[in-house]
């Protein structure tokens, strides 16, 4: 009991430096540590070729690729989720690639092994053009100049792979959703820190000092997006099949806020996984998972 006395007073006392944490930590949410690749392509018997996608505006490296040849005429453009890298996404991508998929996966900016970007501002256009810049690179070759290309997003990195469709410079052919995105921006984003999304050190972890770091934190985060969310309705929003996968025991983007983005567009389809948690689609339902995403594509990239 003492205990808990003195760590709500610890609490109390560090609550005026509270909201300067919550602001420190939103920066840290676009610019999280780096996690090293933990598997390659080949480590799943997958072969791949590295490629650097460059971006506007950054000199050197840019977005890191590895591409793993398919069919040259159906390519998906596959993500990762906030704070992680490419190789979270490699069970995806092995789906994909067995079924006869061309398969680029990127590191996004601040992510894996692509560039640093240390800009705090703007963040939605920011991840939107990485996107973009992966789709450009792949037309941009000979070899997919003619192919069908469809999106893959992960969790948070779903809003910019979504957004991306109101670039009509850059149309793609379907999109596919893992775990996201939702129709309200703050509740992920303070769902992400609670979950222990960002690292929040002693007495500001507990007590009075918690709940303000994580309403700065996510309200922050949100103005740092600068964006419109969500997207109005028209355009590639009403052209473009929409596949949302999402766990019904989501607590970091319920089904719940899934489910009411997709019913504002007309080509949206929305699955619901039993028994899942945030991003577990392909572990706890492997069979329904691949069904579905793989009954998608087929469906939409076809000639």
């Amino acid at each position: 009991m003492a205990t808990g006395f003195l760590a709500k007073a610890a609490s109390a006392v560090t609550l005026p430096v509270a909201p300067l944490y919550g602001a420190f930590l939103s920066y840290m949410i676009f610019h999280p540590p780096r996690r090293p690749h933990h598997k390659t392509p080949a480590d799943l018997g997958l072969t791949s070729t590295d490629v650097n996608v460059p971006l506007n505006g950054q000199r050197g490296r840019g977005l890191h690729v590895w591409l793993i040849p398919g069919d040259a005429e159906r390519v998906v453009v596959l993500g990762h989720g906030l704070g992680l890298s490419k190789s979270a996404s490699l069970a995806h991508a092995r789906l994909l690639s067995e079924a006869g998929y061309t398969v680029a996966m990127f590191d996004h900016r601040n992510h894996g092994k692509s560039v640093a970007d240390r800009a705090g501002w703007g963040m939605s256009d920011r991840h939107t053009d990485d996107v973009v810049a992966v789709v450009r690179h792949m037309r941009s070759m000979d070899e997919y100049a003619a192919a069908r290309i469809a999106i893959y997003g992960f969790s948070i990195s779903t809003f910019p792979s979504f957004y991306m469709l109101k670039r009509e410079d850059c149309p793609v052919d379907a999109v596919v959703f893992d775990s996201g995105p939702a129709l309200e921006l703050a509740p992920l984003f303070r769902n992400f820190v609670a979950a222990g999304g960002v690292p929040i050190p002693g007495p500001l972890g507990a007590g009075p000092s918690r709940p303000v770091v994580e309403s700065v934190a996510s309200s922050a985060a949100v103005a740092m997006l600068r964006v419109q969310w969500p997207p109005p309705l028209g355009g590639a929003y009403e052209r473009t099949p929409m596949l949302f996968l999402t766990g019904e025991r989501d607590t970091m983007i319920p089904a719940s806020g899934v489910r009411a983005l997709a019913e504002r567009y007309p080509l949206a389809e929305v699955h619901t996984l039993p028994d899942t948690e945030h991003l577990q689609g392909i572990k706890t339902q492997p069979e329904t998972y691949a069904e579905t995403v793989l009954g998608f594509l087929e469906r939409t990239l076809k000639d």
